[in-house]
């Protein structure tokens, strides 16, 4: 049974290793997308990074400060950003989100600080400022135009901001290609993967910084399921990399990007095994990387097909415990 670790209360999700099992390393998980499900993944994510891998987690969620229901349509809350201060990975998979400037601040000063960071899916794009086109923090927005930050916390930190659905959306499916120069080079990253397949579809990717490392390439599918035929017409593009970020106070930080990742996409063994291994990595303990991480659930798993207005209502971050 888990049990939130000594902290306050709020509308947010806390997870603790079993005794004696903590390796010390603190991972904060945050929500808030309209279409795949965020709420829905990364708890059940957090739960095994706990108890299968000893991790602390935290897992904050879009919250509409009226109902305090979990609400991914709600752009401007997140609560909870603050356990970033003393957070050793940060996990994201949000979608144009423009948090007010308290909130931001935490995230601001997580990555001037160079720590560590795992992107998924709609993490290209992030945040976007269409309210305040003017903020201080707009810069992180997808379609920033500063200097130094053009195409936001996107393509300044992870390497590639939203370009297009390369795949048909909701129509084909995606299978993961694995790239054989990073397994003869024994990339920790890869151990275990052998065979990802995903519901959703490749996203497009126009350019990846010199220092990236692809993982994964993306190939496109005609239909949705497993053993859908792949499409031969399309091309491949990347699905997963590694790379580091120089901060705005000169540290380097690690990366991980993955263009997958609805929640139903986690169905898949290995797509969950590669965020695990990559969450080792990420913190500098990719030694103890096990040769097949266990990413067996912690309970239930149930995920909701991802799709705009599909999320559950009514609930609060308990709900998803």
């Amino acid at each position: 049974m888990h049990v939130a670790f000594a902290q306050k209360t709020g509308p947010w999700l806390q997870f603790s290793p079993p005794a004696g099992q903590a390796n010390g390393k603190h991972i904060v998980l945050i929500g808030g997308d309209e279409a795949y499900r965020s709420e829905e993944s990364l708890p059940m994510l957090a739960k095994i990074l706990s108890e299968r891998h000893g991790f602390r987690t935290t897992v904050l969620f879009s919250i509409n400060p009226e109902t305090q229901f979990v609400d991914p349509n709600y752009h401007q809350n997140i609560p909870g950003l603050e356990f970033l201060a003393a957070a050793d990975l940060m996990i994201i998979a949000t979608r144009f989100r423009e948090l007010p400037d308290d909130q931001m601040e935490h995230i601001h000063r997580y990555l001037v600080a160079g720590k560590p960071v795992i992107g998924l899916r709609t993490a290209t794009h992030a945040f976007y400022y269409k309210r305040d086109p003017n903020n201080k923090y707009a810069k992180y927005g997808f379609r920033s135009t500063t200097e130094g930050w053009e195409g936001g916390f996107g393509k300044r930190i992870l390497g590639e901001n939203w370009v297009n659905h390369h795949g048909a959306n909701a129509k084909e499916g995606t299978r993961a290609l694995i790239s054989g120069l990073e397994v003869a080079d024994a990339n920790p990253i890869l151990k275990g993967i052998n065979d990802i397949w995903t519901t959703t579809e490749v996203y497009g990717i126009k350019s990846l910084p010199a220092n990236s490392k692809i993982l994964l390439w993306g190939q496109g599918t005609e239909g949705l399921t497993a053993t859908s035929p792949a499409i031969w017409t399309k091309t491949i593009m990347p699905l997963a990399w590694t790379r580091t970020y120089l901060s705005e106070s000169g540290r380097v930080g690690r990366v991980f990007t993955t263009t997958t990742g609805a929640a139903i996409d986690f169905i898949s063994e290995d797509l969950r095994r590669l965020v695990v291994n990559a969450s080792y990595w990420a913190v500098g303990l990719e030694k103890n990387i096990p040769e097949k991480s266990n990413v067996d659930y912690v309970g239930t798993y149930e995920p909701t097909m991802f799709g705009m207005e599909g999320f559950k209502k009514g609930k609060k971050p308990v709900d998803f415990k």
